[in-house]
């Protein structure tokens, strides 16, 4: 396989805000977004991580073509790591693949799970104001199953660990208030829990083959210390 010359990253004064640049070279970047950060839009003046790398890329130049190109999604809501391809190349490959390669997720989330870990698995469904709920059954629902395993308990919450097995929208926290256990701060699938001032999920890890040289590849953005905090309250 042909090499490619060493990557020499722009200089930290084009590191957008909010985002935490973990890896990059050629044909990728893997970053560590924020929580209330839109992944993309369809504005590119939005805010959102693919219009600030998009930004980043150019290093400086308005007139650069560089950009990257939209790998996968994360919630707005949700912290945690997201991959970015910055060719078409390395964007089909790694769509291709992405439902293969490894994730996981950890949650702060309300009260403790019936069992220290297990698998949740439903048929989800998207009513008229597009809410995800869970069928028993197939019928107009897409199957989606997701693992989870607690980390450690205290008063009010649990941390797990959860590993979205397929990929659904809103799947993990569907699934979490499912078991009785919501995700704090999750307003949509829970209910608002009083000085919980953000969804706790957060994408911890994803193992990947890399686009260009097939190298195995781990990266994990550490979870947020705010859980900690919740996790006290």
């Amino acid at each position: 396989m042909q090499q490619k010359k060493p990557f020499k990253q722009p200089p930290k004064k084009f590191h957008p805000k909010g985002i935490t640049i973990l890896y990059e070279d050629w044909d990728m970047i893997v970053v560590n977004k924020s929580a209330g950060m839109l992944s993309v839009s369809s504005d590119i003046n939005d805010g959102s991580v693919h219009a600030a790398l998009c930004e980043y890329v150019k290093k400086g130049n308005t007139k650069s073509k560089n950009r990257v190109l939209v790998v996968h999604r994360l919630e707005k809501g949700m912290s945690g790591l997201l991959v970015f391809a910055k060719t078409e190349q390395a964007k089909e490959f790694l769509q291709e693949k992405w439902p293969d390669f490894k994730k996981s997720c950890v949650a702060v989330v309300r009260g403790k799970p019936p069992e220290e870990k297990g698998v949740i698995t439903s048929f989800l469904a998207e009513n008229s104001i597009h809410l995800m709920y869970s069928l028993p059954e197939a019928g107009s629902g897409v199957f989606a199953r997701t693992s989870y395993e607690v980390i450690r308990t205290a008063e009010n919450f649990s941390l797990l660990k959860v590993n979205p097995m397929t990929e659904r929208k809103n799947q993990a926290r569907v699934h979490l208030a499912d078991l009785g256990c919501p995700v704090a701060g999750d307003k949509k699938y829970g209910e608002k829990v009083p000085g919980v001032k953000r969804l706790c999920l957060h994408a911890l890890t994803v193992d990947l083959v890399h686009p260009f040289s097939k190298e195995p590849m781990m990266f994990e953005a550490p979870m947020p210390v705010y859980f900690k905090t919740v996790m006290k309250s």
